[in-house]
C-alpha cells in the first residue's frame, strides 16, 4: 500500500480549500474580495478546485479605487467572464462623491482608508457576513 503526501505547498493549498468550504457550508452569505490581482487570482483558483464542476456558492467582489489599469481591470472581467461567476463591483470613487469624503492629496496618497467605507457599504448592502480574500505573510 502506497503512502499519500502531501509536499508543504500540497498542505497550503489542501487548507485553504477546506477553509473555503467550510465557510461556505458555515455562513449564510459569504463572498470572496477579488480585484484581479495575484492574490486573489489565487484564491480564484482555490475556489475552482474546491467548488467545480458546480458554481462557487459566493460572488466575487471588487472593490475598485479607481486606481488600476485598464488592462488589470480587463483581465478581471475576462477571467469572471470565463469562469462563468458573479462580480459585484463597487467604486471608492463614487463613495467619495456621494458622502462628500475628503481625498489625500499629494506624492503619498491612498485611497485605502477611503476604501473602508465603500467595503462596510457594500457588506451592508448585500448582507454579507463573512468576506474572503488573500494577502501573502511577506507583503502585509
Amino acid at each position: 500500500m502506497s503512502k499519500y503526501h502531501l509536499d508543504y505547498l500540497g498542505q497550503l493549498e489542501s487548507e485553504a480549500i477546506h477553509i473555503m468550504r467550510e465557510v461556505a457550508g458555515q455562513f449564510e452569505r459569504p463572498a470572496l474580495l477579488f480585484s484581479g490581482g495575484k492574490d486573489s487570482i489565487t484564491l480564484v483558483h482555490l475556489a475552482l478546485k474546491a467548488f467545480r464542476p458546480g458554481k462557487f456558492p459566493f460572488p466575487l467582489v471588487h472593490i475598485d479605487t479607481g486606481h488600476n489599469f485598464p488592462e488589470a481591470l480587463q483581465f478581471r472581467d475576462d477571467l469572471v467572464k470565463k469562469i462563468g461567476e458573479k462580480l459585484i463591483v463597487k467604486s471608492v470613487v463614487d463613495t467619495i462623491r456621494e458622502k462628500n469624503l475628503t481625498e489625500v492629496k499629494g506624492k503619498f496618497n491612498s485611497r485605502n482608508a477611503l476604501q473602508t467605507h465603500t467595503l462596510l457599504d457594500t457588506i451592508d448592502e448585500f448582507k454579507f457576513d463573512v468576506l474572503m480574500g488573500g494577502a501573502r505573510r511577506d507583503e502585509e
